[in-house]
């Protein structure tokens, strides 16, 4: 879309939160947070309910105040101890969780109620492939049409900046999914600057370019999708983004020990550990498919109940101390309860300092 995006200092990323504070009487809801959204790229806030997220994003939309530190947009300081910019002067887009709408108003005017440049209307509404659907009224619109229409007249107003605060959160699983990655497609083909607050880990890892993980009014990781579900910094962030089993090992001369085997770790002192090990990392090994010398380097284990979801499922196991475990595997295995099967470890594995006593 042709001049949607403002242009701002190159150096200057499109969000720039520094160590911002927001307490409710005494409850810090944001404390000491700073995040960045670099130019051009989609950047998730995602944590559970109360975890401080949508109170960041109302204090970059300048709908709170924060009691300190400063929030900064396309290099311009829009919040901080001497500065205050009222958010229509902000130039954000905002995406709601029900779109907000006007329901007297067409699509068209929806979009041209922010008085755009000439000519965005028809711009935001062919970005969004709704260019057929400019007279019809907010009502006569499915779900992912509105979301669609209220994404198209963010764009409209040619922001520094787009937030979308959970904004998938009223539709169906079906819909969410395939909504997500349209939304998604079109932000990137729009270049533009964007900050998606989610409580869903599945949106999160999906849709954004980098993830900013909170927990009580804190950033506890900041990374690629890749890097936070696959190099988690912690037991509490390995166990929020996804199925994890945690067990305990011990590291020896850069191998560790635990229940479910014996595997390089890289990086790790040694001593006492804690491993986290995806499900999706766990493999099955059937007795007709066993080696000669597989018997000692895995690990023994009894199929208990199997979850059927079509392309997967996921198996649970026994080993032999007791300690159930699951593995996610492909949805043909004919695994069935009693069987005995061999486990092995193939896939990213996260040591851990042990938790403090």
């Amino acid at each position: 879309m042709q001049g949607a995006i403002p242009s701002i200092p190159v150096s200057a990323p499109a969000i720039d939160v520094t160590d911002v504070h927001k307490a409710f009487g005494a409850t810090k809801a944001v404390d000491g947070v700073s995040v960045q959204v670099p130019t051009g790229r989609l950047v998730a806030l995602l944590g559970p309910s109360g975890s401080g997220k949508t109170t960041l994003l109302r204090m970059i939309a300048g709908f709170e105040v924060p009691d300190a530190g400063e929030v900064a947009i396309g290099g311009r300081t829009v919040a901080g101890p001497t500065t205050w910019v009222e958010p229509e002067q902000r130039r954000i887009g905002m995406v709601f969780q029900d779109g907000a709408l006007f329901p007297h108003l067409t699509v068209a005017r929806n979009l041209a109620f922010g008085e755009p440049a000439s000519g965005q209307v028809e711009r935001c509404l062919d970005l969004v492939g709704l260019a057929h659907r400019s007279k019809s009224y907010p009502h006569e619109l499915s779900g992912g049409e509105r979301q669609r229409v209220a994404l198209a007249r963010a764009l409209a107003i040619e922001p520094t900046v787009v937030l979308l605060d959970e904004p998938f959160a009223s539709l169906d699983a079906t819909l969410r999914l395939s909504l997500r990655e349209e939304v998604a497609g079109i932000l990137h083909e729009a270049g533009a600057s964007a900050l998606l607050v989610t409580h869903d880990q599945q949106e999160a890892l999906s849709m954004a370019d980098d993830v900013v993980v909170m927990r009580d009014g804190r950033v506890e990781q900041v990374g690629t999708p890749v890097e936070v579900y696959s190099r988690p910094n912690g037991r509490w962030v390995a166990e929020f983004l996804g199925a994890a089993e945690v067990v305990s090992g011990r590291v020896d001369g850069g191998m560790v020990d635990c229940e479910l085997g014996r595997f390089p770790s890289s990086g790790a002192q040694d001593g006492a550990v804690e491993v986290v090990v995806r499900p999706e990392a766990i493999v099955l090994v059937g007795p007709d498919d066993l080696a000669p010398d597989d018997q000692a380097s895995l690990v023994r284990a009894t199929v208990g109940e199997r979850a059927f979801y079509g392309h997967d499922q996921v198996v649970h196991l026994t080993l032999e101390s007791g300690r159930r475990v699951h593995c996610r595997t492909t949805g043909d295995a004919g695994w069935q309860p009693g069987d005995d099967v061999r486990i092995r470890v193939a896939g990213p594995v996260t040591v851990l300092p042990p938790p403090a006593p």
